[in-house]
């Protein structure tokens, strides 16, 4: 099955941003000052080819098998900080489909190593919510979870009484 372009692929905005990012990660600024000039810099070196990779990726469509590769890599990147992870999960929710156990047990091992038990619950909420009408794929999906939670330690929402609110 191939994706089509996603809502996310269709903000340019954010993913001029996002390259920025990266450039600028890259580089190390040491200063506030260093970093506005690689920002002017980096601005500088938009390309063509990047500015056509904004609208949904350049046309290339990805598989399922790269679409979950691609957010197993991201979750699993060794220096992933709070903020990464959280816009991570953002973008990720953001898709029109419920993310694969392999892809929430990346973003979940994320938590841990970040000390982020919120985040985990609020994972697992999100992951609840976007379910939506199909009960069924909750209950899998914490089936497929529970040797990962186990192992973390990370309680569901509906286990520490969240759910009776």
């Amino acid at each position: 099955m191939t994706w089509p372009p996603q809502s996310p692929d269709l903000n340019p905005i954010e993913m001029v941003s996002d390259e920025l990012d990266h450039r600028v990660k890259e580089k190390q600024p040491t200063s506030a000052q260093h970093m506005w000039e690689l920002l002017q810099d980096c601005r500088k070196h938009i390309s063509a080819p990047l500015a056509k990779r904004c609208y949904s990726h350049g046309g290339k469509q990805e598989t399922d098998e790269e679409f979950d590769a691609r957010w197993v890599n991201y979750f699993n990147k060794a220096d992933i900080d709070a903020w990464e992870l959280r816009k991570g999960m953002n973008t990720l929710i953001g898709y029109d489909l419920v993310p694969e156990p392999k892809i929430l047990d990346a973003a979940l091992r994320a938590c841990r190593g970040l000390d982020d038990l919120a985040s985990a619950i609020r994972i697992l909420e999100a992951v609840k919510d976007k379910s939506g009408p199909h009960k069924d794929i909750y209950p899998y999906l914490i089936q497929e979870l529970r040797p990962t939670l186990d192992e973390l330690g990370i309680s569901t929402p509906e286990e520490l009484g969240m759910d009776k609110l």
